[in-house]
């Protein structure tokens, strides 16, 4: 399933197990989206779902984002996402329904995009992770620089993607495989276990984890071991062939 849901990330708090282990989680938040419409290939070219969130005042909606949104019978929202739809896949979806948390089970693994949050102006040694110079034997005032960024007269120039000190942060980041601990349908709560990209409130896209999915394709398709028939011998070993005579 490739239908992901919208959320507000509130904050990071634990849970105990009932063997009294600890486990750092992420509260999401995420109310129920709203389809606004759904895309098909004979009209669209290809097959999707928009779903619209949060709320605007009539006000800040432009007569054609009004018109959108009255023809599906939905509340503006604002801000929209688009999710691509497998052959087969939500087909009892309509504009005008909701979806909600309770399309996620416990257990179920799950990816988390996010904007990551900013840094700032970053040095070569924080954004990407450089060693930096020598400490002692003569060094001085190049502890922290990133050192020769060209080469000579060929090509003489600085190729492009140089990684060079530059702003940190603010960059949309995907967190693969986490679990999916608890859900809390009443309040909309999603409790994801590990740390998601962004700050508190920052917006992000939960969707069913897609190397879990491929995974257990594979595993469908080309099980480790056949099981054996119940009630089956174990197969004889074959007998070895006769060795030649010596002449």
């Amino acid at each position: 399933m490739t239908i992901g849901l919208v959320g507000r990330k509130c904050g990071m708090t634990r849970v105990f197990t009932d063997a009294g282990v600890t486990v750092p989680v992420t509260v999401v938040e995420a109310l129920p989206n709203r389809i606004s419409q759904v895309k098909s290939e004979k009209s669209d070219g290809y097959s999707a779902i928009q779903v619209t969130i949060g709320s605007r005042r009539p006000s800040r909606v432009s007569k054609a984002l009004a018109g959108h949104f009255a023809k599906a019978n939905v509340a503006a929202g604002d801000a929209s996402r688009e999710f691509r739809l497998k052959k087969g896949e939500g087909e009892s979806l309509a504009a005008g329904g909701e979806i909600k948390v309770d399309m996620f089970k416990v257990g179920q693994v799950v990816d988390v995009t996010g904007t990551t949050v900013g840094k700032g102006f970053a040095g070569t040694m924080k954004r990407h992770n450089f060693a930096g110079g020598m400490k002692t034997h003569g060094n001085s005032v190049s502890h922290r620089a990133p050192g020769s960024i060209g080469q000579r007269q060929t090509p003489g120039r600085v190729f492009k993607g140089k990684r060079m000190s530059g702003h940190m942060g603010v960059r949309n980041r995907t967190i693969e495989n986490l679990r999916i601990v608890d859900i809390d349908v009443p309040r909309n709560l999603l409790l994801i276990s590990g740390a998601v990209p962004g700050s508190e409130g920052g917006r992000v896209i939960v969707r069913p984890s897609v190397k879990a999915e491929a995974q257990l394709r594979r595993k469908r398709l080309a099980p480790n071991k056949a099981p054996a028939a119940p009630g089956a011998k174990p197969a004889a070993k074959p007998a070895a062939a006769p060795k030649a005579a010596k002449k």
